[in-house]
């Protein structure tokens, strides 16, 4: 099976907390944190709701734009969820599970 990797963005509710992530299968780690499986941020402020995901090469490419998404600013954040998803809908179901 070949990796997808993807750096992806969850949101408590439309324009709530937002918590950036990346992951070589995406439906699987949106499900452990729909599933609280790990302790922390997630967890804490009930951040389950997947609003902006982009699939990458590598696991380096991901892992370098997951770091340059966390050094922006909320409205920059909110720009690029709101260009591809502006009614905030959980993309989670519209994975291929």
């Amino acid at each position: 099976m070949d990796l997808l990797f993807t750096v992806y963005i969850l949101a408590s509710a439309l324009y709530g907390t937002l918590y950036c992530g990346h992951t070589d299968y995406l439906a699987r780690r949106i499900w452990q944190h729909r599933e609280e499986h790990f302790r922390g941020f997630t967890r804490r402020y009930a951040v389950h709701r997947l609003v902006w995901y982009e699939n990458g090469d590598s696991r380096e490419g991901v892992l370098m734009r997951e770091r340059q998404i966390k050094k922006w600013n909320r409205a920059w954040k909110i720009r690029l969820i709101e260009a591809m998803n502006p009614r905030w809908l959980d993309l989670y179901e519209t994975l291929n599970c």
